[in-house]
């Protein structure tokens, strides 16, 4: 595993081999493991140390970038002298910025920076394969109590990351990951569950895998509803997969670009007065380096409060463009956040941590279903597609665990739904929210975000399973 010495030791070689004036190195060392299971059996074990240096040259106003999972001399000159030839061909940028400078690199003091939590569990990387195939073993034998086949997987990788320029900065981050998702299948109906966290110890592979085993025992013989619009209660995970949709367009440069829902939105109230947004890479169960693709440090970002648009995250070059711009003193604070990803690049920035503050008065899942007169419980959606941009309108499916709740109780599993939904509707009809949690899901990056119950969720057609 690359560490801040060896890190730096190898940018001084590149630096020594590159003939021009700014030079930047992102390093990535992953352990990654896997174990994948199926058919209440371990089918697959993988195991990958991958290091990679990204190299980055800038001259006269051009730049460009070339990779290398070669550390010798051969390797780095070679990446070097690629980075540097591409360059040379590039038209000259009128925007283009110096490299970051050590002090861009450090935390912010006060609320939009501080401590930053150490996301590194020695527990977590010691995971070895007996372990996880010991914690296998115990979620197929919930499977089989429960008469279910049970498919999924478990794995673990312990992570560097580094950037280094020539600027004076450097910055370093390490971290750990284990993550379990579990699928539950009987004949005609299926339970999911995922989780993810830096510190192993917290995850409970055998819990989850009792709650999936639930949702698929429950869900048989699953009833046939008309589709309509429906009071629904979304579990994290399919709050997640929802929202994670509009997080791309919260970034400057999409607004520059007129690709953002956000245009002609920003610091209106465009969700309900119970829905505010932050991005917090310091959130205590949030993730990710504290620093962003060019080694500037991140920052707390208050992106909506109280329904209420109120900034975007913003990028070095992105935030010196809209300063001159015609968005000027309409799109709030501007100033650089420590969003940007890895330059050149054409997307500019997006937020990587975002948490919903719930208000108070937090209601459990079981409280939501007892407040339900008639709707549907939903598990979590999948196969999630934009169809209109501007007014955020999705479409998609439930799955793996869909019921319908009627007098304020789970009546029984019903067929899945596709549904027509826009995520600005959906957050203007929040009638209770739960606690935020750290939730996992497949369409998005993970977030900390709240069960929420949503009135007037618009089904469009029943799926055929």
């Amino acid at each position: 595993m690359l560490d801040q010495s060896q890190a730096q030791r190898i940018f001084d070689k590149v630096k020594k081999f590159s003939s021009v004036g700014e030079v930047e190195v992102i390093f990535s060392s992953t352990n990654y493991s896997l174990t994948r299971f199926a058919n209440n059996m371990i089918h697959q074990n993988v195991s990958e140390l991958n290091e990679v240096a990204s190299i980055r040259v800038a001259f006269d106003g051009k730049t460009a970038r070339a990779t290398t999972n070669r550390f010798d001399d051969d390797g780095l000159k070679r990446a070097v002298q690629s980075a540097e030839g591409i360059a040379k061909v590039q038209e000259p940028d009128a925007d283009h910025l110096p490299m970051a400078k050590a002090e861009e690199g450090k935390p912010a003091a006060g609320k939009d920076g501080g401590a930053y939590p150490s996301r590194s569990f020695e527990q977590t990387a010691a995971i070895t394969p007996a372990d996880r195939a010991d914690a296998v073993g115990k979620i197929v034998d919930v499977a089989k109590k429960n008469k279910l086949v049970t498919a999924g997987i478990y794995s673990s990788s312990d992570s560097a990351e580094a950037i280094i320029n020539s600027n004076g900065l450097s910055a370093f981050h390490r971290q750990t990951s284990a993550e379990v998702s579990i699928t539950m299948l009987a004949g005609d109906s299926s339970g999911w569950q995922k989780a993810n966290s830096s510190d192993a110890r917290n995850l409970e592979p055998v819990h989850l895998a009792e709650i999936a085993a639930h949702k698929a025992r429950d869900s048989r013989s699953p009833l046939e509803l008309v589709p309509g619009k429906y009071t629904v209660i979304l579990e994290p995970a399919a709050v997640l997969d929802l929202v994670g949709f509009m997080f791309w367009d919260f970034g400057g440069m999409a607004v520059l670009d007129q690709r953002s829902f956000l245009n002609n939105r920003i610091g209106t109230k465009l969700f309900g007065e119970n829905i505010t947004i932050i991005d917090d890479v310091r959130h205590p169960l949030q993730s990710n380096a504290p620093f962003d693709g060019e080694g500037v440090a991140r920052t707390r970002v208050n992106l909506v409060d109280k329904g209420v648009v109120q900034n975007l995250v913003y990028a070095r070059s992105t935030a010196a463009k809209i300063r001159t711009s015609e968005y000027a003193g309409k799109v709030g604070e501007i100033r650089v956040t420590g969003h940007g990803f890895p330059l050149p690049n054409e997307m500019g920035e997006a937020p990587a941590n975002i948490v919903f503050i719930t208000q108070g008065n937090e209601q459990t899942v079981d409280q939501m279903i007892a407040s339900t007169e008639r709707g549907v419980l939903i598990t979590r959606l999948w196969y999630i597609r934009e169809v209109n941009p501007y007014e955020k309108m999705l479409t998609g499916m439930t799955r793996d665990g869909t019921f319908l709740v009627e007098g304020g109780k789970v009546k029984q599993g019903i067929r899945n739904f596709r549904f027509n939904q826009s995520i600005i509707d959906t957050l203007n009809n929040v009638e209770a929210m739960g606690k935020a949690v750290r939730a996992s899901g497949e369409e998005a990056f993970d977030m900390v975000v709240p069960a929420m119950k949503v009135g007037g969720f618009n089904f469009t057609e029943v799926t055929k399973f």
